[in-house]
This record gives C-alpha cells, structure tokens and sequence, in this order.
C-alpha cells in the first residue's frame, strides 16, 4: 500500500470509531465528546487539501512506506 492509501484508511477508521464512540445509542457509547475527534480528522484532511501538509504522511514516509500513483487508481 501506498503513502495515499494509508491515510485514506486510518481517516476512515478514525471517523467510524469516534462516531461509534461519541453517538448515543451506540453499543460503545462513551461521550458525545468523542465526535470531536471525527471533526478533528475532517479538519487536518481539509487543510491538507489546500497546504499539502500532513503529520501522518511525514510520519508513513519517515517508516519507509512507499510513494505511489493516486488512491483511487489501480
């Protein structure tokens, strides 16, 4: 997997997570303070949009996974 594919995987699975964490009604409910993580990743993936800045991209990059084409290429 590439640097690209990574983020897009740890984003999702940090939104669905927080989401299971912070919506009443959940089976793993804890606060509702818990949705401020999923605002959290939205935020750091839209200014990385516009700066090309991202802590986990440095951080794949730094542990030797590989630059590749576009996530949604095959």
């Amino acid at each position: 997997m590439t640097v690209e594919r990574y983020i897009r995987v740890f984003a999702g699975l940090f939104v669905m997570l927080s989401l299971l964490l912070g919506v009443e009604g959940s089976p793993l409910f804890v606060s509702p303070w818990a949705l401020a993580f999923t605002a959290f990743v939205g935020l750091n993936l839209f200014q990385s949009g516009f700066t090309q800045l991202c802590p986990l991209a440095t951080i794949l990059r730094k542990l030797g996974v590989r630059e590749g084409g576009s996530a949604c290429t095959n």
